[in-house]
């Protein structure tokens, strides 16, 4: 399960990440009842897999219905706190394991996949932006997870990590779900994220390679 970056960690890159602590602390007490309930990790985790590819199915055969897109913004929210308090069953509760590390990097990959696509049915948006805007969403978790392969630790780096990404596409689900205006120069939105996304890949690569060198520390 993810683990909470250094102080220093994603100098060269902010990210929305360095919040999860604080929003820990929140769900805490909540973890401890769903521990004390038998919920166990993997269970939340490949339920907020489930869900969110169940969810993104629902909107993309909908499409170009505005309404559904809202439910992506609710939806952010939630996984966002599915997402904390997995890790904190995990590492807090005895429930760390191998399959646990497996399920976590997959079903998050799968899930953000199956909630950006839906965007590709929204105008002024379209496939070819949003298949690019995908892969270089795997490809940054791919960055990310390649820290241990190496020696380093998992990078989380920003500029457009998971939680990044959560927060752009949620806005813009809801800006959607309310039939506000999609002016035409949105089509540049996807565009720019995968800037920020080859940006954030070049950060994860740096960054694991100067903690290697010693000039990050580790976690």
């Amino acid at each position: 399960m993810p683990r909470p970056p250094s102080r220093r960690e994603g100098g060269t890159g902010l990210s929305i990440y360095a919040l999860k602590p604080r929003f820990q602390s929140i769900l805490r007490p909540l973890t401890a009842v769903l521990a004390r309930s038998g919920v166990t990790a993997n269970q939340v985790t490949l339920a907020a897999g489930i869900v969110s590819i169940g969810l993104g199915v629902f909107i993309a055969l909908n499409a170009p219905a505005r309404w559904p897109f809202a439910l992506i913004s609710l939806w952010m929210l939630v996984r966002m706190a599915l997402n904390a308090i997995d890790g904190m069953l995990a590492r807090e509760f005895a429930q760390k394991s191998a399959l646990g590390g497996y399920l976590n990097e997959l079903a998050d990959v799968a899930s953000d996949s199956a909630l950006y696509l839906p965007f590709a049915w929204l105008p002024p948006f379209t496939f070819p932006w949003l298949a690019l805007v995908i892969l270089l969403a795997v490809l940054t978790e791919f960055a990310g997870i390649l820290g241990p392969a190496v020696g380093a630790s998992r990078r989380y780096d920003g500029p457009m990590g998971k939680s990044d990404r959560a927060f752009v596409f949620g806005a813009l689900g809801l800006w959607a779900g309310l039939a506000l205006p999609m002016p035409d120069w949105l089509e540049w939105l996807m565009p720019l994220i995968a800037g920020a996304l080859v940006l954030t890949i070049v950060n994860r690569v740096r960054n694991g390679l100067a903690e290697l060198q010693g000039a990050l520390p580790r976690e």
